[in-house]
């Protein structure tokens, strides 16, 4: 009889990190639900689901799980991956703005965790993977909505990992440093005109980590893939583990 393929929901799946989480969890022989705002693109797996909403939205999580329900009746992971960056100061930013942060990087994966638990229940136990950031724990100016939301997440990680032991699902978060993704680009040039070169921009974030270089998404597609692995990590849960190339170990004096 034919082993049945593990399923993973990938949440932010068209995205720099979210394409990576996708191959690598495709190419170990998982099934792949993934979930962007942005329609599905070249290469997607033709055995997976694609599920085209934002996840910012409340109602479109019932839809998302509706899609995934009849298309298993059994989750064995969840990726938290997508999120939504305002580049802006604190006494700039609007209500709306920060709202918008939060219901994509935060309130989402609320959303999320409950309506995944009776899949992952279902499947016997599972993994949350929540993708936090290196900015829930050492950040810069002007990103301090996005900041909160993905400390906030952190927090929630810890939460989730607690309660939803009882039924063996492992919860954990990566927070990733600098990785090279169209969202890091694209926040260089949110109010910056006349500023650096990307790439100029690019070496500069990599001189500031120990390793002297940005990640590429696929090695934070594979701390994600560990964690989520209990062949590999099935004694952690409610963790954050930093990917940063260093970047919060060297002090700012040095």
């Amino acid at each position: 009889m034919t082993e049945k393929k593990k399923t993973v929901l990938i949440t932010g799946a068209a995205g720099g990190v979210g394409r990576a989480t996708v191959k690598f969890f495709n190419e170990r022989g998982f099934r792949v639900i993934g979930v962007d705002r942005l329609p599905i693109y070249e290469g997607f797996p033709q055995d997976g689901l694609y599920v085209q909403a934002d996840i910012s939205v409340p109602e479109n999580q019932e839809k998302i799980y509706k899609e995934a329900s009849l298309f298993t009746d059994k989750l064995d992971v969840l990726v938290n991956n997508a999120a939504y960056q305002v580049t802006r100061p604190l006494i700039e930013t609007s209500v709306e703005e920060w709202d918008a942060v939060m219901g994509s990087n935060l309130r989402s994966v609320f959303l999320g965790a409950k309506l995944a638990y009776p899949l992952l229940k279902a499947q016997g136990g599972g993994a949350i993977v929540n993708v936090s950031s290196v900015h829930a724990v050492a950040t810069s100016a002007n990103i301090a909505a996005y900041a909160a939301s993905k400390g906030g997440l952190l927090a929630l990680t810890r939460a989730m990992a607690i309660e939803f032991a009882p039924v063996n699902i492992r919860v954990n978060a990566v927070l990733p440093g600098a990785v090279d993704t169209p969202m890091l680009r694209a926040g260089f040039h949110r109010g910056r005109a006349n500023e650096a070169s990307e790439e100029e921009q690019l070496a500069a974030l990599a001189a500031k980590t120990v390793n002297g270089r940005v990640a590429d998404p696929a090695e934070i597609a594979s701390v994600i893939y560990f964690m989520a692995d209990p062949s590999q990590s099935s004694f952690i849960t409610g963790q954050g583990l930093l990917v940063d190339g260093g970047a919060t170990c060297r002090l700012s004096t040095e």
